[in-house]
């Protein structure tokens, strides 16, 4: 009698065994199948009804040109060009600035201070960073601001808030990016006499440039739909004002708030001018999120 170890690979199967394996392999395929399919549910559902809601005020002639300056609450006309400069800004200040601080706090951790006290601080400051609320960053940047410097609430002030909740997302991403750059590229080139700052800046900061500028764009796309610290550092204003350090202004996130403040569901005027705001957010941050894509492939490491 020839034993099960003797016949040919394909037939060495113990009889129940193999449907054992078989069923386990085929509940467990079925349950992370049910489970995507139950999270994507509600973002198409969302999804869905944004764009169902606010296609037809992003169509109109004057959205992308026009803002809502003189118009009123439940007066048609007008557009978002306003909110969209104001939300456009508020990203641009807010990466300038976080982009050095996150990269550089990156670097010392995983190059320089990994293991010594300071870089042990950084780490656990980063970690509290990361799960403080808008509002918290609001209000410290407002007592720090506002009430002690005695500086005007402006659209400056709420891109520093929005800066405590994007470094911490900059740090996390490229802090494992610039991990899981091989030890050797280092290692060949401190052997060809290359100083450590050079081989940082023209070794290991490219091989993780896609990976860090995933990060990037993440966590701008993060903070361009926060709320909170519009309302309490910056009013609302329907006018175009590109003066970041004085005056309201506009944005896409105080537009919704401002909406449901003048009676959207109620009155079919600021219900689209909401739904319109809501759907030029995500449209936004789509943007942002496939130019992160492209941005990766093209810096991405190329094999000779």
């Amino acid at each position: 009698m020839t034993s099960i170890w003797d016949r040919p690979l394909k037939a060495r199967t113990i009889p129940g065994l193999d449907r054992r394996r078989r069923s386990a392999d085929f509940v467990a395929t079925a349950l992370v199948t049910l489970s995507m399919v139950i999270a994507l549910l509600p973002l198409v559902w969302v999804l869905c009804s944004v764009v169902a809601q606010g296609f037809k005020a992003i169509t109109s002639s004057v959205w992308w040109t026009h803002s809502q300056s003189g118009t009123t609450e439940f007066a048609t006309g007008g557009g978002a060009y306003h909110a969209i400069a104001g939300t456009v800004l508020q990203g641009l200040v807010c990466t300038t600035l976080s982009v050095p601080i996150g990269v550089m706090v990156a670097i010392y951790l995983v190059e320089y201070g990994g293991g010594t006290p300071l870089g042990r601080l950084a780490t656990f400051m980063v970690d509290i960073l990361s799960g403080v609320p808008s509002i918290v960053a609001a209000l410290f940047i407002y007592a720090l601001l506002v009430a002690t410097m005695g500086l005007p609430r402006s659209e400056f002030a709420v891109s520093l808030a929005l800066v405590l909740l994007m470094v911490p997302v900059i740090v996390r991403a490229t802090e494992e990016m610039l991990r899981i750059v091989p030890v050797d590229l280092r290692e060949a080139s401190y052997a060809l006499g290359i100083p450590k700052w050079k081989t940082i800046a023209r070794i290991v900061i490219p091989t993780g440039m896609a990976g860090i500028i995933t990060g990037i764009m993440l966590a701008v796309a993060r903070v361009l739909g926060e709320t909170a610290p519009l309302l309490i550092l910056v009013g609302y204003s329907q006018a175009i004002n590109f003066n970041i350090f004085s005056g309201f202004m506009g944005s896409l996130p105080g537009m919704m708030y401002y909406q449901i403040s003048a009676g959207a569901g109620s009155n079919p005027v600021p219900t689209d001018r909401l739904w319109g705001a809501a759907l030029t957010l995500i449209l936004m941050i789509a943007v942002i999120n496939i130019g992160a894509r492209a941005m990766a492939r093209i810096f991405a490491p190329r094999k000779s």
